[in-house]
């Protein structure tokens, strides 16, 4: 098993939930924590675990990216007008490596970031290779042409894991895809509960 695969599947053991709603999950067999002392009985998690872990769990979910991206991310959503949790998802789903994972272009964010950096997504029309780039409204994200007879690229669309998102319009025979507006939490099809009001807190604290 690879660094990435042992990588995401250990959060997900982390967590104790599925936190993509993939089948290969380990927690569909073992729902307890990684580790030898894993299947420990649970202590009382404080305020600040519990903001801590709803953290952990939203950084985790968009391919466990960095510290120091993910509070730039907070940053900015605080600095914005309105609801800091809601203008927190909206950020995190215009990330171009999320777009192209909810466009099911890819099957995993593992492999969106990958298949951004190695140069088989277009915005536009223009190849763009930076994961962490924010979509816009009304960007058309697609898939390079040479790629898209990719093995990764035809299993995640012939999958019946996750369907596409309304905030997402597609088009080209599923390989274009318009960002139409940047989602609220209500809208963002997550196989587990998110609690960005946690994060918030995380951060204000």
């Amino acid at each position: 098993m690879s660094k990435r695969h042992s990588a995401k599947y250990k959060i997900d053991r982390a967590m104790g939930e599925n936190l993509w709603g993939r089948s290969k999950s380990p927690v569909n067999k073992r729902s307890y924590g990684p580790g030898q002392h894993g299947q420990r009985r649970k202590s009382k998690v404080s305020d600040f675990g519990l903001q801590l872990k709803a953290k952990q769990k939203l950084k985790g979910y968009y391919g466990n990216i960095t510290e120091k991206q993910f509070a730039k991310t907070y940053a900015e959503a605080a600095r914005r007008k309105g609801n800091t949790s809601e203008n927190l998802i909206g950020l995190l789903e215009a990330r171009l490596d999320a777009v192209v994972y909810r466009a099911k272009f890819v099957p995993t964010v593992w492999a969106a970031r990958q298949f951004v950096s190695h140069g088989h997504v277009l915005v536009n029309g223009k190849k763009v290779d930076i994961a962490s780039y924010r979509v816009k409204a009304d960007d058309v994200v697609s898939v390079k042409e040479k790629s898209r007879n990719m093995a990764l690229v035809l299993e995640a669309q012939q999958s019946s894991e996750r369907d596409v998102p309304d905030y997402l319009e597609l088009a080209d025979r599923s390989f274009s895809v318009r960002f139409v507006r940047a989602p609220e939490l209500a809208d963002v099809p997550y196989p587990v509960k998110m609690e960005p009001n946690l994060v918030v807190e995380y951060y204000a604290s």
